[in-house]
């Protein structure tokens, strides 16, 4: 026996979400054996949008009657039955959730004729219910109407028991481990069934080929079916909106980290939330004025000539000058700690040797300028970390260039690495990013033993 369902709600999110109305078919197999159907008072305001949609509006449902007045009907009408509906997970999970705020479990074995149709029915363009009704000649009347739905879906459902291979492919459907009641009701099993139980970056599609969401993972597979698991609501409307999901493998959780940072800075997708923000780059430069006096600045990277640092924000930039101008005696003025000044008078810096007050020798300043660049360009290195390959046959490596991220590749576990000219052929070039620096640091600092120094520093 089956219940085929559906539900008008006022459209907050799974959570969120209230039912407006709900229409139940009950199903043998060969005719409607039951019905039930009503409006539902939400005890809250339905949206504007929701009404155009629908057509249900507040006066509608002012005096229906409140779901927990309702539940003992939903329960016992669907009580062994087989819960069906188009794009099952969606109205399950609503109910479910609903049921649970009243104290009430709702378990019930699930359909979806989304899914059921795309396999039984394939070729169609769109298998939402309204276009696969008129594909199919399925009289559909009230459409967004939960009785008009409801009907045109146990229709199509009947039509569906009848289809070549019907028997076996219901039969896959409720074993409950073949997942299919779990994936989206747009994404076809061979696109799950391809994922490997590797590291690497996955992409969800929609049904234009975009990428939506972008995420890593150590075992591809198992953490995109946590997803499906997953009942939030921002994972509910990602999973309603996949149609494909593709993959890249990484070998390694590092490269797969680095790898996930690029993409979602790249593809920017509208289910992601961390790392699209654009942090602007600042470089620490130096220059020499028409009086002869080296100066020590910073600006936006882009505007910074001959950089020989990079940081991500202006505060982090003056506390860095601020240190090295402590630590060789320069001055505070011409290292733009204080503008338009005519000596430095620096609260926290008072190590200045007077430069600014004509007090001191300049050959001598500038050198201590020189020190203070050749002991910040010491700081850098070039070094590559080494990890697993995709395969047992190769090694995949990160490159680090003047303590900058440079890119990553793979290559044969046979070949040898000692300079950066041994790695130009299979590198992938990758921005340096604050994202970046900081998978790398937090690497560096739980695998000191990683980095391989390489012997081609470049000298600045």
């Amino acid at each position: 026996m089956y219940s085929i369902v559906d539900i008008e709600t006022t459209g907050n999110g799974i959570k969120g979400n209230k039912i407006t109305e709900i229409s139940i078919f009950i199903y043998d197999g060969y005719e409607i054996v039951d019905e039930f159907t009503s409006l539902v008072n939400p005890e809250c305001e339905i949206p504007y949008f929701i009404t155009g949609l629908t057509g249900i509006d507040n006066d509608m449902v002012r005096d229906a009657p409140k779901l927990e007045e309702i539940v003992d009907d939903i329960l016992k009408i669907t009580e062994n039955t087989i819960f069906v509906a188009h794009s099952v997970n969606f109205d399950y999970n609503v109910i479910k959730n609903e049921l649970q705020l009243l104290g009430l479990d709702f378990i019930r074995k699930k359909l979806c004729t989304v899914r059921l149709s795309r396999k039984l029915l394939p070729g169609y363009h769109s298998y939402s219910l309204g276009k696969l009704c008129s594909s199919l000649g399925i009289p559909l009347t009230d459409r967004h109407r939960a009785r008009g739905d409801a009907h045109a879906t146990t229709l199509l459902f009947k039509k569906l028991l009848r289809a070549d291979g019907a028997d076996e492919v219901f039969k896959s459907f409720l074993n409950s481990r073949s997942q299919e009641a779990t994936l989206p009701s747009s994404l076809p099993r061979e696109a799950f069934e391809k994922l490997p139980t590797a590291p690497g970056v996955y992409y969800f599609k929609d049904g234009k080929g975009k990428i939506i969401y972008v995420g890593k993972a150590i075992n591809i597979k198992k953490r995109v079916l946590s997803h499906f698991y997953d009942k939030k609501t921002k994972e509910i409307q990602l999973c309603q909106v996949t149609a494909d999901i593709d993959f890249e493998l990484s070998g390694s959780e590092l490269l797969a980290l680095l790898m996930e940072s690029n993409a979602i800075k790249h593809h920017y997708p509208e289910f992601n939330r961390a790392q699209k923000r654009k942090i602007q780059p600042y470089g620490i430069f130096s220059y020499e004025d028409r009086n002869g006096i080296m100066h020590l600045a910073f600006n936006k990277l882009k505007m910074a000539p001959n950089s020989v640092l990079t940081l991500y924000s202006p505060t982090d930039c003056r506390l860095f000058i601020e240190e090295v101008c402590k630590s060789f005696r320069l001055c505070p003025k011409y290292c733009h700690l204080q503008e338009n000044v005519k000596t430095c008078s620096h609260y926290r810096i008072e190590t200045c040797d007077g430069i600014c007050r004509e007090e001191e020798d300049l050959a001598l300043y500038n050198e201590k300028v020189q020190l203070a660049l050749k002991h910040i360009r010491a700081q850098k290195e070039d070094f590559v970390i080494r990890e697993k390959g995709r395969n047992a046959e190769e090694q995949s490596f990160v490159l680090v260039k003047n303590s900058a991220y440079v890119g990553y590749g793979f290559i044969d576990q046979e070949n040898t690495i000692t300079a950066d000219h041994d790695l130009e052929t299979f590198l992938v070039p990758q921005n340096n990013t604050l994202e970046t620096e900081s998978i790398i640091k937090s690497y560096m600092s739980k695998n000191p033993g990683k980095a391989l120094l390489l012997e081609s520093k470049c000298e600045d």
